[in-house]
């Protein structure tokens, strides 16, 4: 599991910070990546990294302001000319089936792949064997949202030692315990897994969060996360602007990862207004109240390791 950062920026583009697009990739455990927000010229952002569009197969819109989805209609219709054939899913606010469908008529594009559009609220919104992804309305200008992707837990490691004392030996029975609630022997023992496995693996929890103001109130839903994704469009002496555009501090954003047991915080989102220079004063900022603060940056890769 890894995070790309393909554009850090807000609403204007900078020479430094694109506008608004994650990537989750999931290879090793979905073979698959996952794109959050599309701003304009993703796909051009997207030529510097080794992602393939074709693999991106899930893109969840946190809001429908142009920062984060003028880059979409260029995406889905490149996508076609890129090996891209399986389905795509994107989910969105309210309006984003609107959006995609005018986009992709007036401009005569054609997808040679299936593509379906889901339009969300709040709540648990895909779910399968190995992750979760919920959604939460959040507070900013108009409807916008922030995505919990949740991680299932595994099945903790075998124990081997334990087997080999009561007379299983090493061969292809343990990998039909592994599989099985319970296994016969061929002496007809009956082997219950839960009795040989160790305690298990913690899944990974990923928080990724659209713009929003009184980050505070998002607390429970960020709760335990492993990595959380804020944007910090502002610095703390702009926190009166912060709280008038809709949007937060880099203090305030450090101040919810310190109080929700997060373990490591990205901010993201910054202000055209914040050139190169001023990175170490924004991330001094939030480290002073949660040190396990990063600054994203466009192309950056951080990788989400497993307990």
């Amino acid at each position: 599991m890894e995070l790309v950062f393909l554009g850090t920026g807000s609403g204007v583009p900078s020479k430094e910070r694109n506008v608004s697009a994650t990537a989750l990739k999931l290879l090793q455990e979905q073979n698959s990546i996952w794109l959050f927000d599309c701003g304009e010229a993703t796909q051009h952002q997207i030529l510097h990294t080794s992602i393939k569009p074709r693999k991106i197969t899930k893109i969840f819109i946190t809001h429908m302001h142009g920062d984060h989805i003028f880059g979409l209609p260029g995406l889905l219709g490149s996508r076609s000319f890129q090996g891209g054939d399986n389905l795509l899913t994107v989910y969105g606010p309210e309006g984003i089936k609107n959006y995609i469908e005018t986009s992709l008529a007036v401009s005569g594009t054609t997808l040679t792949y299936p593509l379906s559009i889901v339009e969300f609220t709040e709540g648990v919104l895909f779910e399968n064997e190995q992750f979760t992804v919920s959604c939460k309305e959040l507070e900013h200008g108009i409807p916008s949202y922030g995505f919990r992707i949740s991680e299932k837990d595994k099945p903790g490691r075998l124990l081997v030692e334990k087997l080999k004392d009561t007379g299983v030996e090493p061969g292809p029975i343990y990998q039909q315990i592994k599989e099985n609630d319970v296994v016969q022997t061929d002496d007809g023992r009956l082997i219950h897994r839960d009795e040989y496995l160790g305690p298990p693996k913690k899944g990974r929890v990923v928080t990724i969060m659209g713009d929003t103001r009184s980050p505070d109130k998002n607390k429970s839903f960020i709760q335990d996360s492993d990595v959380l994704v804020h944007e910090a469009t502002f610095g703390h002496e702009k926190e009166t602007l912060a709280k008038a555009y809709f949007h937060s501090t880099t203090k305030q954003a450090a101040t919810l990862a310190r109080n929700s047991n997060t373990k490591k915080l990205i901010l993201t989102h910054i202000s055209s207004r914040y050139q190169q220079g001023d990175d170490d004063k924004l991330l001094e900022e939030a480290c002073h109240i949660f040190p396990a603060t990063e600054l994203a940056r466009d192309f950056r890769e951080i990788s989400i390791e497993s307990e």
